[in-house]
């Protein structure tokens, strides 16, 4: 993502002084300072209007070393300090096992741990799984590989979590990521997912909530906050995520916004408002039989897809779960 940038001399929208670039949200002309002040007061209010975190809190920051999690642990960093929320940060890791891609990315976070001052914990999938991702996509190939690792990941980091001690986790979903997320379950018809994915708060009553402070926050405008305020962060793009079903999605976006900027924040707004009828049936979360974890089946799917690389049929566990017609444990 580029980084919009004014060449010519305008002035600051807000203080009148020389503007540097323009909000792609809005078309404002702002100096440096001013957004900076602009972009962590509206992150302060969502954060607080949303009552997002608590006094006590021990908060898990999903770390993947790219420019949202960067930016969302400097910001919750610095908001804590001068607004005193009164939570403790730890940085938390997940280590797929993406050669070439995951291990440079989490030197970045390294980086980060010491110039934030944040203790970092990293877990692996090889530890929890027994596989790496780089052995599932050779076993599955480029396709559907996205779904083992985004149910992988999911439930590595909820595990994490509790690993650290934390009660909640935030994540540096963006408002472009939760606009393609709703995209996606229209066009997949998915109205489970439909009906929760623009929560700003997801598992509010389970153990570990999830809070997403950049729900309304434009992807270009952290790139921009973190390019001007030359944060450390990794940039390159997971070498199996060209296939992923999400890049349709988000360049059927990207035309959109080039069109009409309040795009993203229309489609948000539009998945808030859906209403699921009354004759539809929506599963109701339980505790996986196998694992211990919160599904919405008897048996979660990171258990269904690691039993399906287990028994040599992993794109069949891709499908639903009751075509897994095996016995866990056997075989």
């Amino acid at each position: 993502v580029s980084c919009p940038r004014i060449t010519s001399m305008k002035p600051c929208a807000a203080c009148g002084g020389r503007a540097v670039l323009r909000r792609p949200k809005n078309g404002e002309a702002l100096c440096r300072e001013c957004f900076f002040r602009l972009f962590e007061n509206e992150v302060h209010e969502t954060i607080v209007s949303n009552k997002l975190f608590v006094p006590g809190d021990v908060v898990a920051i999903g770390a993947s070393g790219g420019k949202d999690s960067t930016v969302l642990a400097h910001i919750l960093k610095t908001l804590n300090e001068r607004h005193g929320y009164g939570v403790k940060l730890v940085l938390l890791s997940i280590d797929e096992g993406i050669s070439g891609y995951r291990d440079d990315s989490l030197e970045s976070v390294k980086r980060n741990m010491l110039t934030f001052g944040l203790p970092l914990t990293i877990v692996s999938y090889q530890e929890l799984y027994g596989w790496t991702m780089d052995a599932i996509v050779k076993a599955i190939g480029r396709k559907n590989n996205c779904t083992f690792c985004g149910v992988f990941r999911r439930q590595a980091l909820d595990r994490g979590a509790v690993l650290v001690g934390a009660n909640k986790i935030a994540t540096g979903h963006n408002a472009d990521d939760i606009a393609e997320t709703v995209l996606m379950n229209i066009l997949r018809g998915d109205i489970a997912r439909l009906q929760r994915c623009t929560a700003i708060i997801t598992g509010a009553d389970e153990a570990l909530p999830r809070c997403k402070p950049f729900k309304y926050t434009y992807e270009k405008e952290i790139v921009m906050y973190a390019y001007f305020k030359k944060l450390d962060y990794f940039s390159t793009e997971c070498i199996y995520a060209p296939n992923a079903y999400r890049g349709y999605a988000r360049t059927f976006l990207k035309d959109l916004e080039a069109v009409r900027s309040s795009s993203i924040i229309d489609i948000i707004h539009s998945g808030e408002a859906f209403a699921v009828g009354k004759d539809v049936v929506l599963t109701v979360p339980e505790t996986c039989s196998q694992c211990g974890h919160m599904s919405s089946h008897t048996v979660c799917k990171a258990c269904v897809l690691l039993e399906g690389l287990r028994r040599g049929q992993p794109k069949l566990a891709v499908g639903k779960s009751k075509k897994m017609n095996f016995t866990f444990g056997e075989g």
